[in-house]
């Protein structure tokens, strides 16, 4: 049985394809750079000015920022990497470098978060005086940049992991602002100083939330997990009940390689006189259509082996078990890019 690499894309539906990809383009490379330095820059006035009032939550809210700028800073040298060319070392090009951008993010945010935490208990037991004045000022300037950065944001790729990720650290960092001000008006007008280290805890659980949803993500990518909207057992029963003369799929593998970029594997069982190039075609466009996936490999198994999958961990010695090509024919097709 021949080696078959079929490449023709002839057959294929593109009507209702749609692109899952995130937009890795300029315009996001520029949004990410603007946001860091207006970040960065503004990081040092909330420093100064949280430790000449006193103030824990403007010195939280200039540890968000610098975390801020990291995340930022992060995010656009993934989106530099991000559209490097792929060569042969890296078939895959880059790309991966944003969802470890991502993972950094959420590791960076919750330290933070555990730090302000530490603080603030101290702040409770050793209670220190605010100046309400500065701090009000400098919370206030703040908040006008922070609303600034993530409005650019907004204007990006909101779906990209890295953007998101950005978006999660400018919007805690908003949020502190908006503690700073509160506790600033409380302590001019009662002298409760304790109300400083409290909102910053109040403050950091709601961060830790988004931080802990972002590091599941970016770690499911990194893990090579199956991306949400796929459940493999699904996937199966889908791919045989609407693809004619499509009997069994087994060894099916889903993962992403970066954010809204998934790829699958699987063999496919065919019915006694089906055309592999038309079923195959068939394939790939239901994947890219139900499932947003434009890059796969489809192996055609006509049942006269007794190959396993060197994937699967419940087969013994299946690590060490080749593939006998003897019997299969290997159709690898590439899916169009969707219109």
């Amino acid at each position: 049985m021949s080696h078959d690499h079929d490449h023709d894309h002839a057959g294929h539906d593109h009507d209702g394809v749609h692109s899952h990809a995130p937009d890795v383009s300029a315009s996001n490379e520029k949004v990410v750079l603007v946001g860091f330095l207006l970040t960065f820059g503004f990081m040092f006035a909330e420093l100064i000015g949280g430790l000449l009032s006193g103030s824990l939550a403007l010195i939280a809210d200039a540890g968000h920022m610098f975390t801020d700028a990291a995340a930022l800073a992060l995010s656009w040298a993934g989106f530099r990497f991000g559209r490097r060319k792929r060569d042969d070392k890296r078939t895959f090009g880059y790309m991966r470098f944003e969802i470890l951008a991502g993972f950094i993010n959420a590791i960076s945010l919750i330290l933070l978060v555990l730090w302000i935490a530490y603080e603030a208990v101290q702040r409770l037991l050793e209670p220190a005086p605010v100046l309400a004045g500065p701090m009000m000022v400098i919370a206030v300037l703040g908040l006008v940049v922070n609303c600034g950065v993530f409005w650019m944001l907004s204007k990006g790729d909101t779906a990209h992991v890295n953007i998101r990720g950005a978006m999660v650290h400018v919007m805690g960092d908003l949020l502190g602002s908006v503690a700073a001000i509160v506790a600033a008006i409380a302590i001019y007008f009662t002298g409760w100083t304790p109300i400083d280290p409290i909102l910053s805890v109040l403050l950091s659980a709601i961060v830790l939330r988004s931080a802990w949803a972002l590091l599941k993500a970016s770690l499911n990518v990194l893990m090579e997990g199956t991306p949400g909207n796929v459940v493999v057992s699904d996937l199966k029963e889908t791919l045989v009940a609407r693809v004619p003369g499509l009997i069994h799929v087994d060894h099916v593998h889903v993962w992403s390689i970066t954010s809204g970029q998934p790829v699958a594997t699987m063999d496919v069982q065919l019915a006694e006189g089906t055309d592999p190039a038309i079923a195959l075609s068939e394939v790939k466009s239901l994947l890219a259509q139900e499932y947003g996936i434009s890059h796969s490999t489809i192996e055609v198994d006509f049942g006269q082996s007794d190959a396993v999958c060197a994937l699967d961990p419940d087969v013994e010695g299946a690590g060490d078990h080749d593939h006998d090509h003897d019997h299969h024919a290997h159709a690898h097709h590439h899916s169009p890019k969707p219109a």
